[in-house]
């Protein structure tokens, strides 16, 4: 059978650690600053804290100041310069167009953010849907990636054993929960970066976890693999 394909969007199908992380983290501290009426340091380490703890800022605004996930993702993905900053290679998306099988987007971005980035890219013909952040809920909370669960829960949906799931990302994180639940899994690391929240968490950079089925720096060594 043909695989499902599951693609990350950020750092994985565009360069989003040259410019646009950036933004998005000075967007994230400007807003936690304005809400929560903390001094720029303060907000600075709060966003940083709720990262590393929930693996998205959101979660803990969410959890712990009773912030709307909503609003949060239309004020920090605003970002007026988006269109000078993505681009992709033409490699992957010939690459893409001929991959077998189903083809969606994963990512933990807002919808309007990655349907907004994908027709900059071109690409967004290419994929059959788009699963973004605010379709990641269960029982009435957000369980964005690495979760467990959502990741069981939506080869559910898309009536697939895990198995025939293929997840490729630059987040480590998020493969090891992937194979958790039975998924292959491909690290693209293109446009990874030592020391970014989406870099590697090994030893060395050439290492590749037991958790990860295959690395890649391009897509088109993904139209080999079937």
């Amino acid at each position: 059978m043909k695989p499902t394909w599951l693609f990350d969007l950020d750092n994985t199908l565009h360069d989003a650690g040259a410019h646009v992380f950036g933004e998005l983290n000075r967007s994230m501290a400007a807003f936690v600053q304005r809400e929560l009426k903390l001094e720029a340091q303060e907000a600075s380490r709060l966003q940083r804290h709720y990262y590393q703890r929930y693996g998205a800022t959101l979660l803990g605004l969410v959890r712990h100041h009773g912030v709307k996930a909503a609003h949060f993702l239309h004020e920090t993905h605003r970002l007026p310069h988006l269109e000078q900053q993505v681009s992709t290679h033409r490699h992957d998306v010939e690459a893409l167009r001929r991959l077998p099988g189903r083809k969606l987007v994963l990512t933990n971005a807002p919808r309007d953010y990655a349907l907004r980035v994908l027709r900059l890219l071109r690409i967004e013909h290419l994929f059959d849907a788009v699963l973004s952040i605010e379709d990641m809920a269960m029982f009435g909370q957000l369980r964005p990636k690495p979760d467990a669960r959502m990741l069981r829960r939506l080869a559910v949906k898309l009536r697939v054993h895990p198995s025939q799931c293929i997840l490729v990302e630059d987040t480590l994180v998020h493969q090891k929960s992937a194979r958790r639940v039975g998924m292959q899994t491909v690290w693209m690391q293109r446009y990874a970066r030592r020391g970014t929240h989406s870099g590697p968490t090994v030893a060395r950079w050439s290492m590749r976890p037991a958790y990860v089925d295959r690395v890649v720096r391009s897509l088109r060594p993904l139209c080999r693999r079937v």
